[in-house]
């Protein structure tokens, strides 16, 4: 969520417009989004290693299997925003920034999803594996 939270932040500085409401509504929409897809990931990559998949293995299938989940949904919400951002008529001072936070929150939290999630999620499962094997360790 910070890396989409970030994008907003940036879309917004690069088409000069201003922190508003309807941004901030757009943030709101943009944390849901964002979480969903992460969600989707590291559910499958569990899933995975419950079925009983080495960490590297059930890392690398499950984030070559989302991929494709991941990125339909974030271009369908980025490609649904797209006329929202680019509206000039009345009411567009609104519609412009929720449209250009979510819009520039959702292409930098896809880049997380699919780039950063799956190094952060190996880290934890593996210190994870480390810790249970110290536990188990000291019960025998």
């Amino acid at each position: 969520v910070p890396l989409a939270l970030t994008g907003g932040v940036v879309a917004l500085w690069l088409r000069g417009l201003p922190f508003s409401i309807s941004a901030a509504v757009g943030f709101i929409a943009l944390s849901g989004v964002a979480v969903l897809n992460g969600l989707v990931l590291v559910t499958f990559i569990n899933q995975l290693r419950e079925r009983g998949r080495p960490l590297e293995m059930a890392i690398r299938e499950g984030s070559l299997t989302r991929l494709r989940p991941v990125l339909m949904t974030a271009l369908v919400a980025s490609l649904g925003f797209l006329p929202m951002a680019l509206a000039t008529g009345t009411g567009a001072e609104v519609q412009r920034p929720l449209a250009t936070v979510v819009i520039g929150g959702i292409l930098t939290a896809t880049a997380l999803t699919l780039v950063v999630l799956p190094a952060l999620c190996q880290s934890v499962l593996r210190q994870q594996e480390i810790s249970k094997s110290k536990v188990e360790g000291m019960k025998t």
